[in-house]
């Protein structure tokens, strides 16, 4: 497993000639990547604005809108995971749909947990530019042993969740994981530590699909 994404797998970037993608300028680049990102993240943005501002005026549509990018989002990952040379258009109406989805859903969650929303993105960009910074000059390096650890790691609290999960229908609390002392605490960092490394797994994977001569639509995937 090279990253939690399934569609991006071992053999994601196989099969593509550099040289001829190379001929015709179509070279997959880390800046590309980046810039496309950065497309798609504000998208996302700007459709969850959207949604989010329907749910806060009490809009009937909220819920139509929610539902229906939910629906168009799966159809369009489906697409552009099964022919990813349609991902310069598929990914972009991927990000508006998702966009709607979770821009209704965080709102819900704000009014349930005042203030829980802005936090969690807040963390999370700032996480991801962080190891971003890291991965870029060279203080972490995605090695196979790194690999490995954060693999068996993300596995292994997997299937205590799971394991949670299903001793709960039969009333049984498994200890410490929602627990708010010093051992819970200490838990849920080792855990948020675990998912934030998951993006070099991810940074590390676009590299290498540069580096194997991924042609340009590949950027959008």
């Amino acid at each position: 497993m090279r990253t939690g994404n399934p569609t991006l797998n071992e053999k994601t970037f196989e099969g593509f000639d550099m040289a001829s993608q190379l001929e015709r300028g179509q070279l997959m680049t880390l800046n590309g990547t980046a810039l496309k990102t950065t497309v798609l993240l504000s998208t996302v943005v700007a459709s969850a604005a959207f949604s989010w501002n329907l749910f806060v005026n009490k809009s009937p549509a909220t819920m139509p809108v929610m539902i229906g990018g939910a629906i168009v989002g799966l159809i369009f990952a489906l697409a552009t995971s099964f022919k990813p040379t349609w991902a310069p258009v598929t990914a972009p109406v991927y990000a508006l749909a998702q966009g709607l989805f979770l821009g209704g859903l965080s709102a819900i969650y704000n009014q349930a947990s005042n203030g829980i929303v802005m936090q969690a993105v807040l963390l999370t960009f700032g996480t991801m530019f962080a190891l971003l910074f890291a991965y870029q000059s060279g203080l972490i390096r995605a090695t196979e042993n790194f690999k490995l650890g954060i693999t068996a790691a993300t596995g292994g609290i997997f299937l205590v969740y799971m394991a949670t999960f299903v001793l709960g229908f039969f009333g049984i609390k498994m200890p410490f994981i929602h627990d708010t002392g010093l051992v819970g605490i200490g838990i849920s960092a080792f855990i948020v530590v675990i998912a934030a490394l998951n993006l070099v797994l991810d940074f590390d994977f676009i590299e290498e699909g540069v580096n194997r001569g991924a042609p340009k639509y590949m950027e959008w995937y």
